[in-house]
């Protein structure tokens, strides 16, 4: 089992001796949530809060994704960081293509590229794109990201892109993975199809086993059961052995842990010191006795 940590919206000074401590704790990965604006006027729910309210976002400092992790890179060796989600298909393509090459080469290849459709139709208005082809754009983009991803020269001639042959450089000297996040069951088939694992985003935890459970059953039918496979998710059975155990039994290979409440609309004004104790003595309690 390998643990990732989860802290967001703070005070950016907080994120670089954050992940030094992270990494000297033994924690595998620190997970990077997206957001790119707050519409002042929305009727939309946000999917994984209690009871749907979105106004805990407001105000809420959100640094780019690719930006914080290529400067959290710089100051670790080891550490790897996964997006938690980024909103793919309010973005052109090939603009994540080289935004995401550019922060696998300036990380070393520390980079879990985690791939979200927003659930907000406000992104897809604000950004121009249709939410209604939003499946289809998914879909077609990670084609896109994966075919630039090599280095080589590529085209694309889909429903929703028409890309001729082009090349990026740098690339990054390994793959880039690709993990996918959601729980809808064309998340889930997407994933299996298109993905080098699975993000889980917390919510009801009781869905849980079925939601592993139909993910297995679509890695079978695209007969990719036997890839290796990366499965995240956010669980009470983090803070036990036992747990541990019973997570893996199930084919998890990373749990995320925070260890603060996420959804309050109050500002932050944890201590970076408590923040430190906390992320320690999960580390000394759990990391530690835990097989690598």
């Amino acid at each position: 089992m390998r643990f990732s940590y989860a802290e967001s919206m703070i005070n950016h000074e907080f994120y670089a001796p954050l992940a030094l401590a992270c990494e000297a704790a033994g924690y595998h990965s620190m997970v990077v949530p997206d957001s790119i604006c707050y519409p002042q006027y929305s009727d939309s729910k946000y999917p994984f809060s209690p009871d749907g309210n979105r106004e805990f976002l407001e105000d809420k400092p959100f640094i780019d994704p690719f930006v914080l992790i290529s400067a959290l890179g710089m100051v670790t060796k080891r550490l790897t960081f996964t997006t938690f989600v980024l909103k793919l298909p309010v973005r052109h393509p090939v603009l994540v293509a080289k935004q995401a090459m550019s922060c696998a080469v300036m990380t070393d290849n520390r980079l879990l590229l985690g791939l979200g459709v927003s659930p907000w139709p406000d992104d897809y208005e604000i950004c121009d794109i249709s939410f209604r082809t939003r499946g289809k754009r998914m879909n077609e983009s990670i084609e896109v990201l994966t075919g630039l991803f090599s280095g080589e020269y590529f085209e694309y001639h889909g429903e929703i892109f028409d890309i001729p042959s082009i090349k990026m450089a740098p690339a990054p000297t390994q793959e880039i993975p690709i993990l996918v996040g959601g729980h809808a069951n064309a998340a889930l088939e997407r994933a299996a199809k298109h993905g080098d694992g699975w993000l889980h985003g917390g919510g009801d935890l009781s869905e849980l086993p079925n939601l592993l459970s139909k993910l297995n059953e679509y890695r079978k039918r695209y007969d990719r059961d036997s890839k290796q496979f990366q499965i995240f998710v956010i669980s009470p059975d983090a803070w036990s052995l036992d747990g541990i155990r019973r997570l893996e039994d199930q084919g998890v290979t990373d749990v995320i842990v925070g260890f603060r409440w996420p959804y309050t609309k109050q500002a932050d004004h944890e201590s970076l010191a408590d923040k430190l104790s906390n992320l320690n003595r999960f580390a000394e309690d759990i990391i530690s006795k835990v097989s690598p």
